[in-house]
């Protein structure tokens, strides 16, 4: 008996069923009946509409790159790129530009060590050698006196020839250290060079020339090692 109820409850659910699908196609039908242009119109309508109606989903690509991802790390990340944060250097590394910039420094301290050096060294030479030159000057002062207090039948003397070849050599030697004589006798004062020590009224010269020469000056390069004793006309 109640293998039998099962059966006929089975049937009846499977009426059910069957009478629920047939008012549905009907109800389905007479919907299509009601609204054939509303579907005619959706058939009508650009292919890229559904594409259009699909653009809200798009933010998903921005999920999938963080795929992979831990939560932690790449708030992180954003924080540091937010913030500028750097990620602290390597002992090494600081010990490195620590040694680094200390070489550097000293190289540049020892470079104008050396460059001081060989100006100081310059300059204690010229002093020295304007020294030097200063004590010979007298000495060349004498051959020029000598010389010049010889007669013209004394120059052909051994002993007068002898002296004065000596007195050339010395002032080649002179020449070639860098020494030369400063101009004087036509050219005008300058103090730089010259030294007056006597004026005279002279209507051959002009204004301020030097119309004699007492002592001769002399140069050692670009500075003066003694100045010229003249006289200044006007």
């Amino acid at each position: 008996m109640d293998k039998e109820k099962d059966k006929n409850q089975e049937k009846t659910q499977e009426e059910m069923v069957k009478e629920a699908v047939e008012e549905a196609k009907k109800a389905a039908a007479e919907a299509a009946d009601e609204a054939p242009e509303d579907a005619e119109g959706q058939k009508g309508e650009p292919e890229g509409a559904e594409s259009e109606e699909a653009a809200p989903d798009e933010p998903e690509d921005v999920s999938e790159e963080t795929e992979g991802e831990k939560p932690e790390e790449a708030s992180g990340e954003k924080k540091n790129r937010f913030f500028g944060k750097k990620n602290k250097k390597d002992k090494k590394d600081e010990k490195i530009e620590e040694l680094t910039d200390k070489l550097t420094r000293q190289m540049a301290e020892f470079d104008n060590f050396r460059k001081r050096t060989e100006k100081e060294k310059s300059q204690m030479y010229e002093i020295g050698a304007k020294d030097i030159i200063d004590k010979i000057l007298p000495v060349v002062d004498n051959f020029e006196r000598g010389l010049g207090a010889v007669t013209e039948e004394e120059k052909e003397n051994p002993f007068v020839q002898g002296m004065d070849k000596v007195y050339k050599q010395l002032m080649t030697t002179l020449e070639g250290a860098g020494v030369k004589p400063i101009e004087a006798v036509g050219q005008e004062f300058n103090p730089d060079f010259h030294n007056a020590v006597m004026h005279e009224e002279n209507e051959e010269f002009g204004e301020n020339i030097i119309t004699e020469e007492f002592q001769k000056g002399y140069m050692y390069r670009d500075s003066v090692v003694r100045h010229s004793m003249v006289k200044v006309a006007n």
